[in-house]
This record gives C-alpha cells, structure tokens and sequence, in this order.
C-alpha cells in the first residue's frame, strides 16, 4: 500500500519523516550556508540598482528572524541526532511546525526579493549571478548528500527549489497581483487534486518528475521541497511585494534609512 506523506516531506534513512528545510550531519549545515548566502544576495546584489537606493530594514530583519529559525531548528534537530532529545521530536508538534513556516518563510522573502529586483525589468546579469550562486550551493548539496547516504540524498531541497522558483517566477513578474494569487493558491491545491480518486490524469511517479511534489509514493531523502505546493509561498511573496509597492509601503519604509550607493 502506498503511503501519502505531506508534500514537502521524505524519509531520512532508517524511515524518520524528513522535514522542509531538513537535513543530517555536516551536510544540514552546508545547506544553512547555502541559505545565508541566498537572503544576504537578496539584500544586496539583487537588491542594487543602477541607481543609489535605500535599504529596507524590515526585509533584513525578516531575513534573520528566519535565518535564527532555522538554526534553532537544526539546533533541535542535532540533539535529537546524538540523542539528547527523545526520537521523533522535530518531526512533531512545534518543531515540525516550525521547520514548515522556516522553510516557507525562505521561499516568501525570495519572491519579494526577485519583485523588488526586477520591478523594473529584468536584469539579467543580477538575476545570473544570484541564480549561479545559489544553483551552485544546491549542487554542493546533493553530491555531498550523496555521498553521504546515497540512499536519501537531497535531489530538491530548499536550495533547489528557490532557484527553479526564481526561473518560473520571472514568468509571473507582470502579471496583476490577483492573478499571482489565483496562481498561488492553484499551486498549493495541485497535490491534493491530483492525489485524489477523482484524478485519472499522467502519473507523476517517474524519478525525473519527483521535483514536481506530484508523485504517490513517499520518498527517501534529508531535504524535500517541490515545486508543488512550495511555489505558492514563492508566489506569495511575489505578490505581498507587488502590493507593498503599489500601497507605498515599501516607500515609506525606504525612508527610514539613509541611500546607499549602488
């Protein structure tokens, strides 16, 4: 009988539930790196303009709020790994909750961060550089993951998943901010459509199509966050952006600092 675990949710070798943001060993922390690197790009590669621009002070707060998060987290987690804590711990009850909105969180402040980057239009070299940065750290992840414990490995993690999100996501850049929504909310409801008796459409189980989120096995692996539903977050964060800037609100908060030369 086939299990149906949450989406964005595998199996760390030995069968414990793995969760979003997860990971074991030395290899969590290289993707707690990856991660670092990702949101300080967010708030000043990306964040750069032609022109001096202000920063914004609660984007970067957010982005260390969730930082602490997940290191408190992994801290947890560590514990449980060495047997500090009673087995099972951080996959139930607060902790896992908490590595849910971790992870989320991550994928929001993305979606914001490429809004704000490319309002204007795209910018190509910005968007390369950033995209190369954190597709290199999700590489790094999965060879040392795999040789680790090839039997899990990560194969789309958070990393991987914010850099396919930021491809996808430039798609969605002039869309209207409904439209984002509508799309968002589409993508968080596509696993329970197509896991339900009433789909009789392609199946999703091959290998090369578990990015998607849409098979109906569960999987073996320390870090999981597919496309579906984990884009809606990336979307989210899109269109919460989108609106800041049309409200004003990101003009107002960029008047709390001082410009800062690009």
């Amino acid at each position: 009988m086939i299990t149906h675990y949450p989406a964005g949710t595998g199996r760390m070798p030995g069968g414990s539930p793995c969760l979003p943001g997860g990971g074991c060993c030395a290899f969590a922390r290289w993707a707690r790196a990856g991660l670092a690197v990702s949101l300080t790009s967010m708030s000043t590669t990306d964040l750069t303009a032609p022109l001096a621009r202000p920063r914004i002070p609660a984007l970067d707060i957010a982005r260390t709020i969730a930082l602490v998060a997940m290191a408190v987290f992994h801290f947890n987690f560590d514990l449980e790994l060495f047997g500090y804590v009673a087995p099972g711990t951080s996959f139930t009850g607060f902790w896992r909750a908490l590595a849910v909105v971790t992870a989320s969180s991550f994928l929001f402040l993305a979606g914001v961060g490429l809004w704000l980057s490319h309002a204007e239009g795209i910018r190509w070299a910005a968007f390369g550089r950033r995209f190369a940065i954190i597709a290199g750290a999700a590489a790094l992840v999965s060879v040392g993951t795999y040789m680790a414990f090839p039997e899990a490995f990560v194969f789309f993690g958070i990393l991987h998943s914010i850099a396919l999100c930021s491809l996808l996501g430039l798609a969605a850049l002039r869309l209207p901010v409904v439209l984002i929504v509508a799309l968002a909310i589409a993508v968080f409801y596509v696993p329970e459509f197509v896991r339900s008796p009433s789909y009789n459409g392609p199946s999703f189980d091959a290998p090369w199509l578990w990015w998607t989120g849409l098979q109906t096995m569960s999987l073996s692996t320390v870090d999981y966050e597919p496309i579906f539903p984990w884009f809606a977050a990336f979307l989210a964060g899109m269109a919460a952006s989108k609106l800041a800037t049309r409200t004003g609100v990101w003009a107002r908060l960029e008047t709390l600092t001082p410009s800062r030369a690009a």
